[in-house]
């Protein structure tokens, strides 16, 4: 019977892709399509089988997983207690940090934008807050140890500072609403920490994108036209729509009206969450009928990968071989900064009103009041801006060149007298 249970090793439990583990015994893990560890119990009880979660991994790793199952088992088997009905009629004891984090993580990663989206919130929770009050119960974790968390990267990270902030108050908030602690939360901002500690716009650096000054976006333009790699026509689409390089290396056939030239970015691939228009200027267009569809792949831009789109290292990498980015001899300018190019022409050369330049970056309205009464999205002014953006930093395909006769007579055609 021994050869029969513990047959998962610690690497395949980590690993194992989507799917149905026996470790015997009735021990199961269960792997689903997105990756989540689960532990499961099959045992019989009165003649019935039966099934009981014993939590997810990595909160419950495989030696708990097994001290548990046994427990369980010897008290279906000999003491002929249900488990699942003993486990219901015990009061829920109060998890840890790490543990709610996980609970946390789990009932909202599905309403996250992506999978980086709750890596990165798994990455900061493990570096800073864990070290700290990973292992103390919810109930017990004060100001002091949020303090412990965040004043040795306040000034020197502040913005990841001010997310770790962020991710635990709402972990604290989900275990008050669990009634697992106190509902007056030791990492709230406003009204609380914001007394302890200095505001981030008072020690934050700001790092803007390196942005290309827009009047040598021309010149750049011609460059890239000579190529017609995929690579070239995405960041000659990403500039002629100012739009973020995930958004445009997203951009799938699906999203395109060629016809009524214009663009559809989805809710879900829009840094804030709300559908997108993009007028699409005859250059953009002309970019698109450039691209060639690759049969079997939605997107506009198609990757090495099958049905993928490009990296999003492509267009930075693409700018480092032109003699940009960090340690560039032509200068630091990355993909992004193009949209600061955008905004500085639109003020500087252009005579189109600011928010119509604003509503074409899909900035967020911060003025509340103005949010609440503003329905359209300027779409047919922002056809003509990004007509003349277009006008303003594509090559010309064919020039007019005109000869004057320096010996000809002005025509008296229409003078007046």
């Amino acid at each position: 019977m021994a050869t029969n249970i513990h047959r998962l090793k610690p690497r395949k439990v980590a690993t194992a892709g989507p799917g149905t583990y026996e470790d015997g015994a009735g021990l199961r893990l269960v792997v689903s399509e997105r990756g989540a560890r689960k532990w499961v119990l099959r045992f019989t009880i009165h003649g019935k089988r039966r099934e009981m979660g014993l939590g997810s991994y990595p909160d419950v790793g495989i030696t708990e997983a097994r001290n548990k199952a046994r427990a369980y088992r010897k008290m279906a088997k000999e003491d002929g207690i249900d488990p699942i009905e003993a486990r219901r009629a015990q009061p829920e004891s109060i998890p840890t940090f790490t543990t709610c984090a996980a609970r946390y993580i789990r009932a909202h990663r599905h309403g996250w934008k992506n999978a980086k989206h709750a890596r990165q919130w798994v990455r900061t929770l493990k570096t800073y807050a864990r070290p700290v009050i990973g292992a103390k119960t919810v109930d017990t974790v004060s100001t002091e140890n949020v303090l412990k968390i965040l004043s040795p990267i306040w000034t020197t990270k502040t913005e990841t500072a001010k997310r770790v902030q962020g991710r635990v108050e709402n972990i604290l908030d989900y275990a008050a609403a669990h009634k697992y602690r106190d509902p007056l939360n030791p990492a709230r901002w406003r009204g609380h920490l914001d007394k302890l500690l200095p505001k981030p716009t008072r020690v934050k650096k700001v790092n803007h994108h390196p942005a290309m000054p827009h009047g040598e976006v021309h010149a750049f333009m011609a460059e890239l036209a000579a190529s017609d790699s995929i690579s070239a026509l995405a960041l000659r689409f990403l500039v002629l729509t100012a739009t973020r390089t995930r958004e445009a290396l997203g951009a799938q056939w699906s999203e395109i009206d060629l016809e009524a030239a214009a663009w559809t970015i989805p809710a879900e691939r829009m840094k804030a969450r709300r559908e997108h228009r993009v007028p699409l200027s005859d250059a953009a267009v002309a970019v698109l009928k450039a691209v060639p569809q690759v049969a079997g792949n939605p997107h506009v831009f198609p990757g090495n990968r099958h049905g993928r789109p490009l990296s999003n290292m492509a267009l930075l990498q693409l700018m480092r071989g032109m003699g940009y980015g960090v340690e560039g001899s032509r200068g630091k300018y990355v993909p992004h900064g193009f949209r600061s190019s955008f905004r500085d022409w639109s003020g500087e050369v252009s005579s189109f009103p600011r928010d119509v330049a604003e509503m074409a970056l899909a900035h967020a309205i911060e003025n509340k009041v103005e949010a609440a009464y503003r329905r359209g999205d300027l779409f047919a002014k922002r056809t003509k801006m990004m007509q003349a953006w277009a006008g303003y930093c594509e090559p010309k395909t064919s020039t007019k060149v005109v000869t004057i006769n320096p010996k000809a007579k002005p025509s008296r055609k229409g003078a007046r007298p």
